[in-house]
């Protein structure tokens, strides 16, 4: 063991008062469209904090959208993308006496909209060949005219629970 000079001294580790947590209580309406859905549309696109890099895509995105359609403001057509991809009904695991089933449920408003945000990004994130930006913007446009691979998932999502209405009872 080296002498006790060579040692590096510990660090002190700082309490903080308390432990930060993303809530919704926490959550600021965007600074360009003072909108909440917007701020969860883009912690959701954030990756590792980078919050600016982030809203730059956002933005940039629903620039593109306003060129594409003159006529709707840019924060109609997300709303109204989002509204479109929301599910209302997901199947859920259930075990019941050792065996698994797939019981269908109704999705609470929040989760909804979890969902259906998270699933918008993650298809624009699965398309490569051109900026992020002009992805989400393509996937935006999709979602809003009811076609492609996000209203394809809630449909599926659908499907799903329509099949296995025969195990609703064991929803409790």
């Amino acid at each position: 063991m080296p002498p006790s000079r060579f040692r590096k001294p510990k660090k002190k580790l700082e309490k903080t008062k308390f432990k930060f947590k993303a809530t919704d209580r926490f959550l600021r309406p965007d600074p360009v469209y003072q909108n909440m859905v917007v701020a969860k549309f883009i912690n959701q696109v954030m990756y590792d904090g980078k919050k600016t890099i982030a809203s730059g895509v956002v933005y940039g995105a629903m620039d593109l959208l306003k060129e594409r359609i003159k006529e709707k403001e840019p924060i109609d057509v997300v709303l109204t993308a989002i509204n479109n991809v929301k599910p209302h009904v997901e199947v859920r695991s259930k075990r019941v006496g050792g065996a698994t089933y797939q019981v269908p449920m109704e999705v609470t408003r929040k989760r909804q909209q979890t969902l259906a945000i998270r699933q918008i990004i993650l298809n624009a994130r699965s398309k490569k060949g051109k900026p992020f930006a002009h992805r989400l913007a393509d996937e935006l446009l999709d979602a809003f005219n009811n076609q492609g691979a996000s209203t394809t998932w809630r449909d599926n999502t659908h499907k799903m629970a329509e099949a296995n209405k025969l195990f609703a009872h064991f929803a409790w």
